[in-house]
């Protein structure tokens, strides 16, 4: 796996890995200098989620849309790419202010994610889709197997882990209609996040709507 400095280096343009590294705290700081890597982390997110969804799609051709939708989820959610970025040793050389270096900001793990995929989407602008699809292959989709083969994480648990990244508390499932005679229930259930509406989804059972309303969370990518 390629670290940071090493991958600054295959970059045309520097300026725009830096770009890529810089949270909005440090352009607080340093007005007028550059903006932030915020659109850089739209693109790439959405570059990210096209070339895995490819890639699972051509390696379980047998599997139905709802298996392939947990194994991306399992393999592009923020504690994966937190943990990326861990690797590429990207903490140190981000463009943080002093209050959120001092809040632990190179160590938090929806940071890291999201500068992941800024970074993704500055290896797109700068090299093109084949090199971003290279760069995610090999620090994201390299498991894919051994992760299909094992025990995939469900939606609820997935979102656990998103709101513990975030430092919140566990999120809360709560019924707001329930309808239909016994033998065809159907409930509606809407996820709770410090008293916050995140999510709502639709079941035939409690455990289902739950599901769905956790599975709506994470479509949206919660920043």
């Amino acid at each position: 796996m390629t670290k940071i400095k090493t991958l600054r280096e295959s970059f045309k343009d520097k300026d725009l890995l830096d770009l890529a590294m810089t949270h909005r705290s440090w352009v607080n700081e340093h007005k007028g200098e550059r903006s932030s890597n915020e659109r850089l982390e739209f693109l790439g997110d959405a570059i990210l989620e096209f070339v895995a969804s490819k890639e699972i799609y051509n390696l379980f051709p047998d599997k139905e849309e709802g298996y392939l939708t947990v194994l991306r989820a399992n393999l592009v959610n923020t504690v994966a790419l937190s943990e990326v970025a861990k690797r590429l040793d990207i903490g140190p050389e981000l463009f943080l202010s002093k209050g959120e270096v001092d809040g632990g900001g190179r160590t938090n793990p929806s940071l890291l994610a999201d500068t992941v995929e800024a970074i993704i989407g500055a290896i797109f602008i700068d090299r093109g889709i084949a090199e971003a699809e290279n760069f995610i292959k090999e620090n994201l989709l390299s498991e894919v197997t051994k992760k299909s083969a094992g025990q995939l994480k469900d939606a609820k648990s997935q979102l656990q882990e998103l709101v513990q990244s975030k430092g919140l508390p566990a999120p809360k499932y709560q019924v707001t209609e329930e309808s239909g005679p016994d033998h065809d229930k159907k409930f509606v259930i809407e996820v709770l996040v410090k008293g916050e509406r995140w999510g709502v989804g639709e079941g035939k059972s409690k455990g289902e709507a739950e599901q769905e309303a956790a599975r709506q969370v994470l479509a949206k990518k919660v920043q």
